[in-house]
C-alpha cells in the first residue's frame, strides 16, 4: 500500500508539474502577445501622428490634395513610414484608405489591391483596432507551440489630427496594418519550455530513483523486523515448549531415579551374595551396568531439564581443552586418532565455569570420535578475534546430511544408533549460559566442523 500511494503521488505530481509548466508557457505566449499588440498600437499612433504633421499637411499645402500617385508625394509617404518604423522589428506595413484600397506597402505588389483587409480593416474603420496570431506549419509545430512562422497582425484606424483634441477622436481618414514576426520569441519560449520539461523529467526521474531505493530499504526493513519477530516468535515458542518437556523429563526422572537406585544397590546387594554361591553368574553384572547406564541417561535429562548457572572463575580455554584430551587419550590411542592442536599465541584468560565447559568440549570431542569409527583427524583450533575466543573442532566424518542440519538442536533427535539426542542440546545450553555461541557446519570437502565463540569479558563484568 506505500509503494502503491508512493508511486501514485508521485505520477500525481509529475502530470501537475507538466501542467503547470504548459500553463507557465502559454501565460509567457499570452503576455508576448499583449506586449506585442500594445507595442503595434503605439507604433500606430507614432506613424498617425507623423503622417499628419510631416506628410498630409506639407503635401495638402504644396500640391492642394493628397495623390500618392504623384512620385514625389509616394517618396515622401515612404521616407515618413520608413523612419517612423526604422530600428523596430516591423516585417509589414500597408496602409488602406476608405475605399478598402492599398494605397502604401512596403511590398509595392500589394499596392493597388483591393477589398485584402477583411473583416479587422471594417472594425477599424469604426475605430476599433485589432490583433490576430498568423502561423504557418503543420499539426504538430502548431500544437507543441513551434510553428515555422508566426506573425502578428495589427489593424489599427488613421485618424486626423484636431488641435487642441486628443488623438483618437479625430475621424477616421484610413487604416494602418502592421505586421510583426514573432517567429523568434515563440521560438525562445519553445526553448524555454523544453528546458522546463527537460529539468523536471530529470528531477523526477532522480526523485523516483530516491523514492525506489527508500521503499525498497523499507521493504527489506519491515521484511527483515517481519522475520525477526517470527523468529522471536518461534523462539518464544520453543521455549514454551522446552520448558514444558522440561519439567515433565525433570519430574519423570525424578520419579524414576529413586527405584533405580534401590536396584542398582540391591543388584550390588545380590552381586555380592551370589559370589559365594555361583560366581560365573553375571545377572548382577548387567543389572548394575545396565542401572548404571540409565542412571546417565536420566542425568542428561535432568542437565537438559534444568541447566545449571555457572560458577565463574578465571579460567583457560587451552587448558581445559588439554584436560579434555588427556582425559581422552587411551581412546584417542587405542582408535587410531590423530589431533591436530593450533592454539593462537598469548590466549587470554575468560571468567567461566571450567567443569560446565569441559563437559561441553569433551562432548562435542566424543561426537567427533564416533563420527570416524575408523579413526581419522581431529582439528582443534583456539582463536582470539577482537574481545572473543573461538574455539573449531573439525572432524573428517561423513558429517550430516543438509537438510537435518537444522535439527541437531531439538531435543531427543539423533543420527546415531544408540544415545539420546540430548548431548548438543546440553552443550548449547552451557555455551549460552557463558552468553557465547555454538554453529555446526559440514566442512568444504568431508567431515564435519564445530565452532564455539566465548567472549573473553562477559556482560556486566
Amino acid at each position: 500500500m506505500v509503494k502503491y500511494f508512493t508511486f501514485t503521488s508521485l505520477i500525481v505530481v509529475f502530470i501537475g508539474t507538466i501542467v503547470l509548466a504548459v500553463l507557465n508557457t502559454h501565460w509567457a505566449r499570452s503576455m508576448q502577445f499583449q506586449k506585442r499588440e500594445a507595442f503595434a498600437l503605439v507604433l500606430a499612433e507614432n506613424l498617425n501622428h507623423q503622417m499628419f504633421f510631416q506628410f498630409i499637411i506639407p503635401m495638402a499645402l504644396k500640391f492642394g490634395k493628397i495623390q500618392l500617385r504623384e512620385k514625389e508625394q509616394y517618396e515622401r509617404m515612404d521616407q515618413v513610414v520608413r523612419s517612423t518604423f526604422r530600428s523596430f522589428n516591423v516585417e509589414l506595413v500597408n496602409i488602406y484608405d476608405m475605399n478598402n484600397i492599398v494605397s502604401y506597402s512596403f511590398d509595392k505588389e500589394l499596392i493597388g489591391i483591393k477589398d485584402i483587409g477583411g473583416s479587422d480593416y471594417q472594425q477599424a474603420l469604426y475605430g476599433k483596432a485589432t490583433s490576430k496570431l498568423v502561423q504557418r506549419g503543420n499539426f504538430w509545430e502548431i500544437l507543441l507551440g513551434f510553428p515555422k512562422e508566426i506573425r502578428i497582425v495589427t489593424f489599427a484606424p488613421l485618424r486626423s489630427e484636431q488641435p487642441l483634441t486628443s488623438i483618437t477622436t479625430g475621424p477616421v481618414i484610413g487604416v494602418v496594418e502592421i505586421i510583426q514576426d514573432m517567429s523568434a520569441d515563440y521560438k525562445t519560449i519553445f526553448k524555454f519550455q523544453v528546458v522546463v520539461f527537460i529539468t523536471i523529467t530529470s528531477f523526477m526521474a532522480i526523485l523516483l530513483l530516491v523514492l525506489i531505493l527508500v521503499v525498497k530499504r523499507g521493504e527489506g526493513i519491515i521484511q527483515q523486523r517481519a522475520l525477526e519477530h517470527l523468529k522471536l516468535k518461534e523462539k518464544l515458542q520453543r521455549a514454551e515448549h522446552m520448558s514444558s518437556i522440561g519439567e515433565m523429563v525433570a519430574g519423570i526422572s525424578h520419579e524414576i531415579r529413586n527405584p533405580l537406585g534401590i536396584i542398582q544397590s540391591s543388584a550390588e546387594l545380590l552381586k555380592k551374595k551370589m559370589q559365594t554361591a555361583d560366581s560365573s553368574n553375571g545377572i548382577p553384572d548387567i543389572i548394575v551396568e545396565e542401572a548404571g547406564r540409565l542412571n546417565t541417561i536420566i542425568t542428561d535429562f535432568l542437565d537438559f531439564a534444568r541447566p545449571q548457572q555457572p560458577n565463574l572463575s578465571t579460567c583457560r580455554v587451552d587448558e581445559i581443552i588439554d584436560k579434555n584430551l588427556a582425559f581422552l587419550a587411551p581412546q584417542i590411542e587405542e582408535r587410531g586418532f590423530h589431533v591436530d592442536k593450533d592454539y593462537a599465541a598469548e590466549l587470554p584468560p575468560i571468567s567461566a565455569d571450567a567443569d560446565m565447559l569441559y563437559q561441553a568440549f569433551l562432548n562435542i570431542l566424543i561426537n567427533a570420535m564416533q563420527a570416524m569409527p575408523s579413526g581419522g583427524s581431529i582439528q582443534v583450533k583456539v582463536a582470539l578475534e577482537k574481545d572473543v575466543i573461538q574455539i573449531t573442532f573439525a572432524d573428517e566424518g561423513d558429517g550430516i546430511p543438509e537438510d537435518v542440519l537444522g535439527k541437531v538442536w531439538d531435543p531427543f533427535f539423533t543420527t546415531k544408533e544408540k544415545g539420546t539426542g540430548l548431548g548438543l542440546g546440553i552443550v548449547k545450553n552451557i555455551v549460552q549460559v557463558h552468553d557465547g555461541k555454538i554453529e555446526i557446519e559440514n566442512r568444504s570437502l568431508h567431515g564435519l566442523k564445530t565452532i564455539v565463540t566465548l567472549p573473553v569479558q562477559r556482560e556486566g563484568l
